[in-house]
């Protein structure tokens, strides 16, 4: 049996193993905690200030199976609530990153989430850091206008004192043996070691059908974008949260790297398969797309794998 065919058959196992009831508060899992519970509920259970990180995605409002199509004036008011409660539960020098693509309108107008949701957060007086731009070459292919290859993080910060790590989500220099070429320093390397700050455009593939993460969720959190906001707005130890988890991506990331995972969703068999995901974390067994993996390269022999 190769390994892959036994981490198949290991998923399938633990996902008919793990126990999990709609009536259970929560259930933990190492270092995470779970729960199918509607997000507002479940985020006034926890404490003020004790989340450093929130990242999430929510749903678009575009009829995804596992929501239900309403008019945005509606959805901009669903999202008003948990958003209250998140800043609630976000601690002084914590972060919000909220991963949002389009919502597109009966007349199929395209409405850009990230700017309606924007007001919302600034009502809280939140701090816009970075609207970064996540580009990934896969998706629907448009017959009316241009095809849609990247979505958005808007991260905020309650202060200008916040967790910022850069060291761990540096990425390698375009030009690393590029040195100072006249003053006290020539001669000598100019660019930092650990490599370059990554910027506010990430090139990250997005997950789908031959995608190594890929479960039966529509709309799946790779979790190597995630690693790199939790690598880079937490510390170990901290405590990270999910309010729409989906199959767990956010939480895998969190307790990968020594952090706290929390997260809930609304949708019994996700939160089962997140379950199943997290257990075959703590295996060491669960099958993710490494960070330092570089993008599918067509031209090259494998596509540069």
């Amino acid at each position: 049996m190769s390994a892959n065919q036994y981490v198949l058959e290991m998923e399938d196992d633990v996902l008919s193993r793990v126990p999990f009831s709609r009536s259970a508060r929560d259930t933990k899992l190492g270092k995470a905690f779970i729960a199918c519970r509607d997000n507002v509920e479940f985020t006034r259970d926890l404490a003020d200030e004790s989340m450093k990180l929130i990242v999430t995605s929510p749903p678009y409002n575009i009829g995804k199976k596992y929501e239900r199509r309403t008019p945005l004036e509606r959805y901009l008011s669903e999202q008003a609530k948990i958003i209250a409660e998140c800043v609630r539960v976000l601690h002084p020098r914590g972060s919000i990153c909220w991963q949002v693509g389009n919502h597109i309108t009966a007349e199929r107008e395209v409405v850009p989430l990230d700017v309606v949701l924007y007001p919302l957060f600034k009502q809280h007086g939140l701090f816009l850091r970075n609207r970064i731009v996540w580009h990934f070459e896969h998706g629907l292919h448009c017959t009316t206008r241009l095809s849609g290859r990247y979505e958005t993080i808007l991260w905020f910060t309650k202060s200008d004192d916040y967790t910022f790590n850069l060291d761990p989500i540096r990425v390698p220099s375009k030009y690393p043996q590029k040195k100072h070429f006249k003053g006290p320093r020539a001669g000598q390397i100019s660019g930092n070691p650990l490599g370059k700050n990554p910027g506010d455009v990430w090139v990250i593939p997005n997950v789908k059908a031959n995608h190594c993460e890929k479960t039966e969720h529509p709309c799946q959190f790779p979790v190597e974008l995630v690693e790199r906001l939790v690598l880079g707005l937490s510390d170990k130890g901290d405590n990270v949260f999910d309010p729409y988890m989906g199959v767990g991506s956010a939480l895998i990331a969190a307790v990968r790297h020594e952090r706290n995972g929390y997260g809930c969703d609304v949708v019994e068999r996700y939160v089962q398969i997140a379950a199943s995901r997290l257990e075959l974390q703590s295996k060491g067994l669960l099958r993710t797309r490494p960070m330092d993996k570089p993008v599918y390269d067509p031209r090259l022999r494998n596509g540069g794998h």
